[in-house]
């Protein structure tokens, strides 16, 4: 598992999802968090590999804890 900080974002594609961009620049798919937009967190995790998915976004990061900062 993995941990992984930034900002909680709204992407309106396909009907809307939250994601998370990295302070290092990287797009994640949250899936299982709950979060506001604007929401800075940190984030323990594992990026589902393989898969396939709508959303053209970053990939899926399983959520099994959240922190807001």
């Amino acid at each position: 598992m993995a941990t992984y900080t930034g900002t909680v974002q709204h992407n309106d594609l396909e009907g809307g999802f939250l994601e998370l961009r990295t302070d290092d620049g990287e797009v994640y798919r949250l899936s299982g968090a709950e979060a506001k937009p604007g929401d800075r967190v940190k984030v323990e995790g594992k990026v589902a590999s393989g898969g396939f998915g709508i959303h053209m976004s970053g990939p899926s990061l399983e959520v099994s804890r959240l922190e807001k900062l």
